[in-house]
């Protein structure tokens, strides 16, 4: 099992350059442009309402723009499809400024289309060499079709277990045996996660130190130092996770370490656990295991949520992961663990997504907060009990209702949500 969740790990702990949404798009785009080059005529994209909802409003890294139709442009014109989630890694002002040109002259549609898959982005690049077209599916590096005049170049349909690139269904496993299993790791097994706590810190002191979205880490600092709040564990992994998400929202142009496929699950993910562990005094081997845990909670989680949901996967998934990873810095056990996944999924599972933006940030900050208080009342024996909503008597059972919930009872979620960003149903109120 050791190995398994060392390749889980690998697999869907990854650097990402930008939300992962219009990233992918990007690496769609870019993708088609490839096998056609050429003078861009064109450029049709069709996505899920899931990735619509998820790039309406969020920053393109390196630019000033928001959106699925820079991002499109970009990915054609200057993406590298080889960087994968880091696509637009190498673009610059020429590139922008092109792409700016393409979008104003009309020359970018993007359609919705939830008939295909929950996760579905299809793009297609009309040049004057011919037609490319790219497919991704289930996962936001996992292109299934390729085709360029005509021929297909590369074709795997083959929907992946769970919407997630492992190969095996983690459902298959009870979390805690998980987690006993990473545990009992050898360190040096799991030191690449450190990388994640690094790059991800990084990021947050960009957002305390310069002017980024919202602001939010940037003010919690101000009033720490002010001494209106204070300068404690918890004020703390606030004000690091909001400052990174408040970067990476507005379009900072510096990667994040993901998690479960999400850039943003990935600021939850880790940097509560690891803000945490400092502020603590752990050292590496046992921040290594907190940030082991809070990841493959997270990724478990999403096997029953799915990929991309109409709740907060920051809340409900990497929330849920940092809390756990928090509890074992605690020196949490079994029955504190699992009333540490009943305490969030008790408090915070209705937190609605409505896509990726600047306001994310304040989302991110109060299932960090959530998270640590959470850990806290475990330790100290509280739990919300059995059959109290959602929650069940045991982990299994919770995540599960927790599944069922976000699939079934939040059907008209999303569709409802993009009514209103597009203004087409409600009447828009600032």
């Amino acid at each position: 099992m050791k190995n398994i969740i060392k390749n889980v790990l690998k697999q869907e702990v990854v650097l990402a350059l930008g939300c992962t949404e219009p990233v992918a798009v990007a690496l769609a785009s870019a993708s088609a442009y490839s096998v056609v080059k050429g003078d861009i005529e064109k450029i049709n994209v069709i996505v899920s309402s899931n990735i619509f909802k998820n790039a309406f409003a969020v920053g393109i890294p390196g630019t000033k723009n928001v959106g699925l139709h820079i991002a499109a442009a970009l990915g054609a014109i200057g993406g590298d499809c080889k960087l994968k989630l880091e696509v637009l890694k190498n673009i610059n002002s020429n590139h922008e400024k092109e792409a700016k040109r393409i979008v104003e002259e009309g020359k970018v549609r993007i359609d919705v289309d939830d008939s295909k898959a929950i996760f579905y982005i299809r793009v297609e690049v009309l040049t004057k060499n011919g037609l490319g077209v790219c497919e991704i599916k289930d996962k936001h590096s996992n292109i299934v079709y390729l085709e360029a005049n005509g021929k297909v170049i590369y074709e795997n349909r083959e929907v992946a277990v769970g919407s997630s690139k492992v190969n095996f269904d983690l459902k298959e496993f009870k979390l805690l045996d998980l987690i006993h299993e990473i545990i009992d790791m050898k360190d040096e097994e799991l030191e690449f996660l450190l990388e994640g706590a690094e790059v991800n810190i990084k990021i947050a002191k960009e957002g305390l130190n310069n002017s980024y979205g919202m602001e939010i880490g940037k003010r919690y600092k101000k009033m720490m130092e002010e001494g209106i709040i204070s300068d404690d564990i918890q004020n703390n992994i606030i004000m690091m996770t909001a400052a990174a998400s408040d970067a990476r929202m507005a379009g900072c142009f510096m990667p994040v370490m993901s998690s479960a496929g999400s850039g943003n699950h990935g600021i939850t993910a880790i940097i509560p656990v690891a803000v945490c562990a400092k502020l603590l005094n752990k050292d590496n081997a046992q921040l290594v295991k907190a940030l082991a845990i809070s990841h493959i909670t997270t990724i478990y989680i999403k096997q029953f949520t799915g990929r991309l949901s109409s709740v907060c996967g920051c809340g409900v998934a990497a929330g849920v992961g940092a809390a756990c990873g928090i509890c074992y810095l605690l020196g949490g056990k079994d029955k504190e663990m699992e009333n540490t996944i009943k305490n969030m999924v008790g408090d915070i599972s209705g937190v609605v997504c409505d896509g990726a933006k600047p306001g994310c940030a304040i989302k991110l900050s109060t299932a960090a907060a959530a998270a640590y208080k959470a850990a806290l009342l475990a330790i100290q024996g509280v739990c919300v009990p059995c059959g109290n909503g959602i929650v069940g008597c045991d982990i299994e059972s919770t995540i599960r209702n927790l599944g069922i919930f976000t699939r079934e009872g939040m059907k008209n979620v999303d569709r409802t949500v993009i009514n209103i960003m597009l203004k087409k149903e409600y009447e828009f109120v600032c």
